[in-house]
């Protein structure tokens, strides 16, 4: 929910786990009240605070004058909303010079290796989503799941990848 919910200016300053937890927190220091007088199911409850701490999120970090995130500027902004593979086309170089082509070559081949190394479920996702460039929709529709399913098998999938690529 709160993954979902988190602005994309603010994610890149918080992460949606800090959330969570500052949401637990809460939740534990007032759960005494809520057992005491329950006006809702506990998972509303919970989703409750989850969406003030969202909205407090969004004020601190959009409404803050001095650090708005909205004063941030990105360094590539032509280029944040795009595929994967357009990022990375727009980041080769046209004009290849022997250690720049030794240089690639290397990297697909790194690539490559830790896309191997996946499970085939995640190497299948991977391949749909960013060499297909199927949509999440069109991903759970072909593996019989449900989009958020899709999702969270991609995202997983992803942390797979970037552990492979970055053991450190």
């Amino acid at each position: 929910m709160i993954g979902l919910r988190l602005d994309r200016g603010i994610a890149a300053r918080v992460d949606a786990s800090d959330v969570v937890q500052e949401v637990l927190l809460e939740a534990s220091r007032r759960l005494g009240d809520y057992l005491r007088d329950p006006a809702m199911p506990f998972h509303l409850w919970l989703r409750h605070i989850a969406r003030d701490h969202l909205i407090d999120a969004h004020r601190r970090h959009r409404g803050a004058q001095r650090r708005s995130v909205d004063r941030e500027q990105s360094l590539r902004p032509a280029l944040a909303d795009q595929s994967s593979l357009d990022l990375a086309a727009q980041l080769i170089d046209r004009e290849l010079t022997p250690a720049t082509a030794a240089l690639r070559h290397e990297l697909q081949n790194r690539f490559q290796s830790a896309l191997a190394e996946l499970d085939e479920d995640d190497r299948e996702i991977i391949l749909m989503r960013h060499f297909e460039q199927l949509s999440n929709q069109e991903v759970a529709d072909a593996l019989g799941l449900t989009e958020a399913a899709a999702g969270m098998r991609h995202l997983r999938a992803l942390r797979r990848l970037r552990a492979q690529l970055m053991p450190e």
